[in-house]
C-alpha cells in the first residue's frame, strides 16, 4: 500500500529562513525589516544638525523622546525649534524622564513648551501607590518626523555633547543613526508605547501604516524596543557573543556586566574571537570607573582587550560583530538597561554599515589607552595617555547608580561568603562597602531612631500600597464576576424564548 504524501498547508510552504536570522528574531522578539537606509551620525556635531533639519521640515507630527533635555543653550535651541513647529500647526509631542530632568530642567521650561502648543508628558514620576516604581526609567533617545525619517541615539540634549571650547573641554563622545524606510513603523510604535505609558494613546492618523512606508534602501535591521523585564536585547547580546566567529567590538558608557555576559565574552575570546571593550576613563558617575574596572580582570585573563577613552566622557552604546552585525542605541551593558529601563536600539545587518562602524571604532581607539594585567596580575595601562580636562558632575541615571550599588554588594557578598576569588581591582569596592557599613552601624548605635524611623515609614508605605493593590484586584474580580453573571442571564433569557417567539421578535 503506497503512502500518500501529505498536502502542505499554505503556512508550511513559506521559504525556510536562515537559521541565524530565525534565532535573532526569536531571541530579540522582533523581525528583520528590509528596505531601509541608515546613516551613521557621530557626536552632536552630526546628530544635532540632522535632528534640527528634520524638525524644521515636519509637516504633520514630531515625536521627541529623550531621557534628559538640559535647560541650557542646546536645550533652549531645541525647545524653540519644537515650539515654532507647534505654533505652525504641526502636532508636537515630547516625552522626558522625571529622574533625568530632576537636576537638569525646570518646570518653567516645560510650561513654556506647553504654552506654545507642544504636548509634553513626564515619564514615571514618583507615585504614592508605587514606592519603588520610579526605579524604572525611560532611557530612550528617539525622534520621529511624519513617518518619513527617524533617529535613534545615545545622545541626550545638552551642552555636554557640544563641549565648552572656550574652557578647553571637549564634547562627550556619542553615536546615533538616521533611519528611513519601513523600519520607521517600529520606531514610531516604540514611541506610541511610551506615550501610552504616560497616560493616553496616540491618534491613529499620527502613526504610519506599515505597508505605506516606501523602501528607502537595501539595509535590513531590527528595532529593539526594550521595556522592563522583557530582556530581548540582553538575550540578543548573549547570542551575538556566543556565535561571533571573528570579532566582537563593544563600546559602553556604564559597563557593569553580569556574570553570564562576562562568561560569554570570556568564552568567545578563549575561542579566538577578537573581543574588545571600550569604556570611559572619566565618568559622570563618581564610582563608575571603579565599578567597571572591578570586572576587567576575568575579561583580561581570557584575552579580551579593554580600552579606556581619554576624553572627558564616552557616552556611546554600540556593538559590532564579524563585519556584518552592528547595534546603536540607548542600552548600556548592565542590568539597569537590560532589565529595568525603557530602551531603544537599532540592530543593523549590513556589511557596508558595519565597515563604517569598524572604522569609527578604530578611530576611537586612537584616543584610548589599553588596560592590561601586569606580571603581578594587577591592572595597569600601556601606551601614552593623553591628558584632558575632565568635567565631573553629579548627573546620571539612578538606575545606573543602582547597578553600581549591586556591584558593591556582590563584591562584599563574595568576600563574606568566599564564593569566588576576588581581584585586586575590587579592593576599592571592599573599602567603599566597609565604610558604608561602618557608617550605618555607627548611626544605628548613636541615633537608632534615624535608622528605625525611615524603615518604619517605608514598611508602612509598602503595606499601604499592597492594601490598595489588593482592593483594586478584589474590585476587578467582582466586576468580572458581575459581567459574567449578566452574560449568563442574557444567554438564559435567549434560550427561554420559543422559536416561534423568536421569529415574531425579528424586525
Amino acid at each position: 500500500m503506497a503512502l500518500k504524501t501529505p498536502q502542505l498547508k499554505q503556512a508550511d510552504r513559506r521559504p525556510a529562513r536562515f537559521p541565524a536570522e530565525q534565532a535573532f528574531s526569536r531571541t530579540a522578539g522582533v523581525p528583520l525589516i528590509a528596505g531601509n537606509s541608515v546613516r551613521l551620525l557621530r557626536d552632536a556635531r552630526e546628530n544635532y544638525p540632522a535632528w534640527l533639519e528634520a524638525i524644521s521640515s515636519a509637516e504633520r507630527w514630531i515625536h521627541f523622546e529623550s531621557y534628559i533635555i538640559h535647560e541650557d543653550d542646546q536645550g533652549r535651541m531645541f525647545a524653540e525649534a519644537l515650539a515654532a513647529k507647534a505654533r505652525a500647526g504641526v502636532r508636537v509631542r515630547v516625552i522626558y524622564d522625571w529622574m533625568g530632568a530632576l537636576n537638569a530642567t525646570s518646570n518653567r521650561f516645560w510650561r513654556q513648551l506647553r504654552e506654545a502648543g507642544v504636548e509634553v508628558r513626564c515619564f514615571n514620576p514618583p507615585q504614592l501607590d508605587s514606592p519603588f516604581g520610579w526605579l524604572s526609567r525611560d532611557h530612550r533617545k528617539m525622534i520621529g518626523v511624519d513617518g518619513r525619517v527617524g533617529f535613534v541615539a545615545g545622545l541626550c540634549v545638552g551642552r555636554h555633547w557640544v563641549g565648552w571650547p572656550e574652557k578647553g573641554i571637549e564634547p562627550w563622545r556619542d553615536t546615533g543613526i538616521e533611519v528611513r524606510g519601513p523600519a520607521l513603523y517600529e520606531i514610531e510604535q516604540a514611541f506610541a508605547q511610551a506615550w501610552a505609558a504616560t497616560g493616553g494613546t496616540l491618534p491613529e492618523d499620527e502613526l504610519p501604516v506599515s505597508d505605506s512606508i516606501p523602501q528607502a534602501g537595501d539595509v535590513a535591521l531590527r528595532v529593539v524596543a526594550g521595556m522592563p523585564y522583557t530582556s530581548g536585547l540582553y538575550r540578543l547580546d548573549q547570542l551575538i557573543a556566543t556565535i561571533a566567529r571573528d570579532r566582537l567590538w563593544l563600546t559602553d558608557a556604564y559597563f557593569v556586566g553580569t556574570s553570564t555576559y562576562v562568561q560569554s565574552l570570556r568564552a568567545a575570546a578563549l575561542d579566538g574571537v577578537d573581543v574588545r571593550l571600550l569604556v570611559p576613563r572619566a565618568s559622570d558617575i563618581l564610582l563608575m570607573r571603579s565599578l567597571s574596572r572591578a570586572g576587567f580582570r576575568p575579561l583580561l585573563e581570557a584575552g579580551v582587550r579593554v580600552f579606556e577613552w581619554n576624553g572627558p566622557m564616552l557616552h556611546a552604546k554600540t556593538a559590532l560583530a564579524d563585519g556584518h552585525w552592528a547595534r546603536v542605541g540607548s542600552s548600556n551593558l548592565n542590568l539597569a538597561s537590560w532589565l529595568g529601563n525603557w530602551e531603544l536600539d537599532v540592530v543593523v545587518e549590513n556589511s557596508q554599515f558595519a565597515r563604517e562602524m569598524e572604522q569609527m571604532y578604530l578611530d576611537d581607539l586612537s584616543n584610548a589607552t589599553e588596560i592590561v594585567l601586569s606580571a603581578r596580575n594587577r591592572l595597569r595601562t600601556i601606551g601614552q595617555r593623553r591628558k584632558s580636562r575632565r568635567r565631573r558632575t553629579g548627573e546620571g541615571s539612578a538606575s545606573r547608580a543602582a547597578a553600581g550599588a549591586m556591584r558593591i554588594s556582590r563584591a562584599v557578598g563574595a568576600a563574606i561568603t568566599n564564593q569566588r576569588v576576588l581581584g585586586p581591582a575590587e579592593a576599592r569596592l571592599m573599602v567603599t562597602g566597609s565604610l558604608l557599613l561602618l557608617g550605618l552601624s555607627l548611626v544605628a548605635f548613636l541615633w537608632p531612631k534615624v535608622i528605625a524611623l525611615p524603615v518604619a515609614v517605608i514598611g508602612a508605605w509598602i503595606a499601604f500600597t499592597l492594601l490598595i493593590r489588593a482592593w483594586e484586584l478584589h474590585r476587578k474580580r467582582d466586576e468580572e464576576a458581575a459581567a459574567q453573571f449578566a452574560d449568563s442571564e442574557s444567554s438564559a433569557d435567549d434560550e427561554s424564548v420559543e422559536p416561534e417567539e423568536k421569529e415574531s421578535l425579528k424586525p
